[in-house]
């Protein structure tokens, strides 16, 4: 085994430090809740039958004998969302194998799962960051009738997977694998729809082209194929040893993810007892927490993970700060090209070599933890290994050593960048994630006036009027968190794309996310202290000077520090009484309690009180 990269022993030893009170409180919690008193075998009898009444046959009287493990499914199935649709049938492969293998499953509960590409630009947008949670708390109920020994999660997309994983922590004694569905078929080229989509923005290309494109690219069952948090989600999640080694990219509909889908059950019951037994809370601690980090950061993922890590990591009492995520970028190299970080889909990089290659080549480099505990066992080198089907057998043999297609996917030793495709920005604006592995050299420097804006729309109508061609950087503020749920903001890119193919320097600066949408234009988001609780975003001004350096992390405006801190804040976000519709009055005690997003934009955890003192509803001009 390689030795560990000295940055990466270092920042892993500064979380232990920093966890070490928290991380031991947690630990203690997972050993009570391990004891018999708190499991099915302690509970009363009434108690007991009315958790196996609805079973039949001979489950019924394992359960009820107490002889067999019993494994809770968990999943986000719906039929409106490609990724999840194919999971209509795997309860019941899970039931079969898992009663084969010796245990039982019963189907523990449901968790919402929104599709951010059906609610982009729409108020059910500003819902999606607080459905996280929402699962995270769907996924303890689920889990907290005390009837399970083990845990399937079944889910794929951007909140979905890191809120059932959360949810999953508070269990922490319980094993728990994810079970992907994998990805559909390539269909349009991602820079293919980009182009109609700029076009569209030009006023050059209809509607019906453009709906052509879209469901041209987005055409079957599974996960979309760019690059974004979905897809970022399972690669790091198979990274940290939450998945079986190879399940993450293979296809929906064929033999292999059927056989991988009922292996996970066959193993939840393995690893629920005896000898393997394998909590969650042993796989998920501060070395796999950093795996999963440079993972990200190797491949260019999603700036959505910056906080879901973090949120992750806070569940199993770890703290995760964005220092970190800046100090493991400066030596994790660049090793992908998938749009929209480059041309290919996630098919090309799994044909390219895929997770194994990506794994076998970081832990050669020092810059994975080897020795982890997994749901296949224990050490990361097991995830070198990739499934196979031979005369309907599941396998596993070794992966691929070499890349097979350089342009896709490359080694440590020769990568497309020597850095990380995601840096953190600071200075007077405060701290921003900006996320550069799709942003050209020449680009990531950006000096202009600021305009702002506080809603995608008011920026549209400007762009079409024509006030934004010259060089600009576009503030769009109030998107944070406590503001409206902080929603993603693509309609900011296609634009801003052609301001930039007409040679002006552009760029953006909000509170808001935009998941590494922003694609070729340089974008400090994720901006804390958020306008909302009176950070300095709220008191840019149009004509203000902001400069955005990616190569030395610093987010700027020039002007005065004690003229900018005279400044009134104005544009205040909507209050209780006019957030409403779309169900967004439903979450309104969310938006009162959530955190900031380099603390995870969570409503979980303790956030210091000072977050709260510049909040919008405290402030004499809001009311």
């Amino acid at each position: 085994m390689s030795q560990t990269h000295p940055i990466v022993a270092e920042v892993t030893e500064r979380i232990a430090a920093r966890s070490a009170a928290g991380r031991a409180v947690y630990l203690e919690r997972v050993a009570a809740a391990a004891s018999e008193s708190t499991t099915r075998t302690g509970m009363a009898c009434s108690n007991l039958a009315h958790g196996f009444a609805g079973i039949t046959g001979g489950d019924k009287a394992a359960l009820r004998a107490l002889r067999k493990p019993n494994v809770a499914i968990v999943s986000a199935y719906n039929d409106m969302l490609s990724a999840h649709q194919p999971m209509d049938e795997y309860p019941a492969w899970i039931k079969d194998a898992a009663r084969r293998s010796g245990g039982i499953a019963q189907f523990a509960g449901g968790v919402p799962a929104m599709c951010d590409g059906i609610t982009q630009g729409r108020d059910g947008m500003e819902l999606s960051l607080f459905s996280r949670d929402v699962i995270a708390m769907s996924t303890g109920v689920a889990l907290s009738h005390e009837m399970f020994d083990a845990t399937l999660l079944l889910g794929v997309c951007d909140k979905i997977v890191p809120g059932m994983l959360i949810g999953a922590l508070s269990f922490g004694h319980l094993p728990t694998i994810l079970v992907p569905a994998g990805p559909m078929s390539s269909g349009l080229t991602n820079s293919e729809k980009s182009r109609v989509r700029q076009l569209f923005a030009e006023g050059k290309a209809t509607r019906e082209d453009l709906l052509e494109a879209e469901a041209a690219s987005y055409h079957s069952p599974g996960t979309c194929t760019f690059y974004g948090t979905a897809n970022s989600n399972q690669l790091v999640n198979e990274v940290m040893g939450l998945h079986l080694p190879g399940a993450t990219f293979v296809p929906p509909g064929t033999p292999l993810r059927r056989a991988l889908t009922e292996e996970a059950a066959r193993r939840a019951v393995k690893i629920s007892r005896g000898e393997e037994y394998t909590p969650i809370a042993r796989v998920v601690d501060e070395r796999s927490v950093v795996n999963g980090v440079v993972a990200l950061l190797a491949t260019g993922g999603s700036t959505n993970l910056t906080m879901h890590l973090v949120a992750i990591a806070s569940a199993a009492g770890i703290e995760l700060s964005w220092d970190d995520f800046s100090d493991l970028s400066s030596v994790v190299p660049l090793l992908t090209r998938v749009y929209p970080n480059g041309s290919a889909d996630i098919n090309h990089f799994q044909a390219a070599g895929g997770v194994q290659f990506l794994v076998g080549t970081l832990l050669d480099a020092g810059l994975l933890h080897g020795d982890v505990h997994t749901v296949a066992g224990f050490g990361l080198d097991r995830y070198r290994e990739e499934p196979v089907l031979i005369d309907g057998e599941l396998l596993w043999r070794d992966g691929p050593t070499k890349s097979l297609d350089k342009a896709v996917l490359r080694g440590a030793d020769e990568p497309f960048a020597a850095d990380g495709g995601l840096r953190m920005m600071t200075g007077n604006l405060g701290r921003a994630v900006i996320k550069v592995s799709a942003v050209a050299e020449e680009n990531r420097v950006v000096e202009a006036p600021a305009r702002v804006f506080t809603t995608q729309e008011a920026f549209a109508e400007a762009f079409q009027a024509g006030e934004l061609d010259r060089d600009v950087v576009v503030v769009v503020r109030n998107q944070g968190p406590q503001a409206n749920g902080m929603p993603e903001l693509h309609k900011l890119t296609p634009p801003l794309g052609v301001l930039m193919d007409r040679g002006h320097r552009v760029a953006i600066v909000t509170d808001g996310r935009m998941s590494g949408a922003s694609g070729k234009i340089p974008a400090a988001i994720q901006l804390t202290p958020e306008a909302a609780v009176g950070g300095p975003l709220g008191r840019v001004r149009d004509g203000d000077v902001i400069r955005l350096d990616a190569g030395t992390g610093t987010l700027e405006v020039f002007v005065d520090a004690a003229e900018l801190a005279a400044r009134p804040l104005v544009d205040f976000p909507a209050d209780a009484q006019a957030w409403t519709g779309t169900g967004r009055e439903l979450f309104a005690a969310l938006r009162r309690a959530v955190g900031p997003a380099d603390r995870g934009a969570s409503v979980f955890g303790p956030v210091a009180a000072s977050h709260f003192e510049g909040r919008w509803e405290t402030s004499p001009a809001s009311r």
